[in-house]
């Protein structure tokens, strides 16, 4: 009883946080964005992979990683032997920043003021969730995470202590496996990703037990 009333408790706060955030003005990106695009996945996820932000066809939809490298990661999840049904994803920026070129919106790189702007709404998910550990998916998550510029290439593949005690894994964000033009660089980078994600699968499973 007192564990399903924690569990709706739980449910209960993150709605409220995710209802708040959808009225976010904390930086400009939501006067031009069709909406805030919040995190979804199990409140008891084990795991939060966090990317840099909505894309497209996320913010027409709402919802995370749905567009063209959302299905890649899905693909490179199943690859790694975790179900993304039981992991928890959401971006370090809730609002697609873009420039408009004709019928087309091109992403834009958020700046420092709009991640650390929106790193609140990444505190709060993580602050309930209590994920022993966080993924960032590309430079842009890892600087809102730890909270500096990192290179990716120098901290991939090893644990990073948060200041709550949790571990931070970094790695490539999937649109960058998208940009390579050269296929035996797309599939050698992407055997590199999924080589990560099993790392970061069995090291969750370690955190767990």
């Amino acid at each position: 009883m007192a564990k399903a009333a924690a569990r709706s408790n739980l449910a209960t706060a993150w709605a409220a946080v995710r209802d708040e955030a959808a009225h976010c003005t904390r930086c400009d990106l939501y006067k031009c964005a069709t909406q805030t695009v919040f995190g979804e996945g199990p409140l008891d996820a084990s795991i939060i992979f966090v990317g840099e932000q909505p894309g497209d066809q996320e913010d027409l939809s709402g919802r995370p990683f749905v567009g063209p490298a959302g299905k890649l990661f899905d693909a490179a999840l199943e690859d790694a032997g975790i179900d993304r049904a039981r992991t928890y994803v959401t971006n370090a920026v809730k609002h697609f920043k873009f420039v408009q070129r004709g019928k087309r919106r091109i992403h834009s790189k958020p700046d420092a003021g709009e991640i650390q702007a929106c790193r609140w709404w990444i505190d709060q998910e993580r602050e309930l969730i209590k994920p022993p550990l966080t993924v960032a998916l590309g430079a842009t998550a890892a600087r809102s995470l730890i909270g500096k510029i990192v290179t990716i290439s120098r901290v991939r593949g090893e644990p990073i202590a948060l200041a709550d005690g949790s571990e931070c894994w970094v790695t490539i964000h999937p649109s960058f496996l998208l940009r390579l033009r050269d296929e035996a660089d797309r599939r050698a980078e992407r055997r590199k990703f999924v080589d990560d994600l099993k790392r970061i699968r069995k090291r969750a499973e370690t955190l767990a037990a």
